[in-house]
């Protein structure tokens, strides 16, 4: 049986965790803030000027917990971990069949395959709550454009033709989040196209520290299941790129974090106040912002649903490190297909 436990996030400017018997103890201006036990803590995530202590960079590492290090805007800096685990079998089998091409494309097409399924289900969610009747008409166009690109990436013969297709899906979709997202808050919550490093918008802003919080998990489940984070079949390999995780990202983005950003806009759980604007344009969560998502992002992991091949009920959290454990079961040959999650 998995259970979620609790990643714990720490933005204050220059808090400082260390340990304090068995719990991790959050101090600020020599002030205690937050005292948790170890055992509760899965992972421990810090945002800009926060200090470690050695001791608890120790404990967290001898308990095969990450320490994940992010800028102020959720941008990944670095990763403390332990001794590395998994099955070098396993490990050995991802290399090989990695580097098989027509094997590579099929496990691709795959993880494309979900991620438009997933983006066409959040486009019709949005088509039958919309109320306006051009919004409603232009959504269901967009839901038959990602069907068109779904056909076409079945027969992509390369993986640049697939990647080309996936492109053109991901446009579509992300012209379809601003219809989304109702009418009295588009003017402050426009997405003018995915802009990234840095997001040039409040939603594109929103989507980025959501997605690096995803990634984080995905890069987590990829090493709990035995695999190398870095060896991909969609994504191109780069030094230092957790490209099989981007790849295990891909079906969860629209179900989980932009399902998410738009639930926190709708709602006005965020308003333009969380946003900071910067020289050069960029737009940033400030720490207001941060913690109001960090707070809806702990309590979706935790929402429970039926996942759709095991028919069991899980935690959202869970999933990322189901279908890496469907990854690897791909890559030893002992299902025929990798089989992505995709959302009813």
């Amino acid at each position: 049986m998995l259970t979620v436990q609790n990643t714990l996030y720490v933005m204050t400017p220059n808090a400082y965790a260390h340990l304090e018997n068995s719990s991790v103890r959050i101090d600020v201006d020599h002030e205690q803030k937050l005292c948790v036990p170890m055992h509760h803590v899965g992972g421990l995530v810090c945002f800009g000027n926060v200090m470690v202590s050695p001791a608890l960079m120790h404990r967290l590492a001898d308990e095969g917990k990450s320490l994940v290090l992010l800028t102020d805007a959720g941008r990944f800096k670095a990763r403390l971990e332990g001794p590395l685990s998994g099955n070098i079998l396993l490990r050995q089998a991802h290399y090989r069949m990695a580097a098989d091409p027509a094997f590579s494309l099929e496990f691709a097409r795959a993880i494309v395959a979900g991620k438009l399924k997933n983006s066409r289900t959040t486009i019709q969610r949005g088509a039958r709550d919309a109320s306006n009747p051009e919004d409603v008409a232009a959504l269901r166009r967009i839901a038959e454009d990602l069907a068109a690109s779904l056909r076409a990436a079945a027969g992509a013969s390369s993986l640049d033709v697939l990647r080309g297709i996936e492109g053109e899906g991901a446009k579509n979709y992300f012209a379809g989040l601003n219809l989304i997202v109702t009418p009295q808050h588009r003017p402050a919550f426009s997405l003018n196209g995915r802009t990234r490093q840095p997001p040039l918008d409040r939603f594109n802003a929103l989507l980025s520290f959501l997605y690096a919080m995803l990634l984080n998990d995905c890069r987590s489940a990829c090493e709990a299941a035995g695999l190398d984070p870095q060896l991909s079949f969609l994504h191109a390999v780069r030094p230092g790129r957790p490209a099989l995780a981007l790849d295990l990202q891909e079906e969860f983005r629209s179900v989980v974090s932009d399902r998410l950003a738009l639930t926190l806009i709708n709602r006005e759980q965020v308003t333009p106040a969380d946003f900071d604007e910067h020289e050069g344009g960029a737009v940033m969560l400030n720490d207001k912002g941060r913690r109001a998502v960090v707070a809806a992002w702990q309590e979706r992991k935790h929402e429970e649903l039926v996942h759709p091949l095991t028919e069991t009920r899980m935690a959202v959290g869970v999933i990322p490190l189901i279908q890496a454990r469907f990854m690897a079961r791909t890559i030893r040959g002992e299902i025929e297909g990798y089989l992505p999650y995709v959302a009813r």
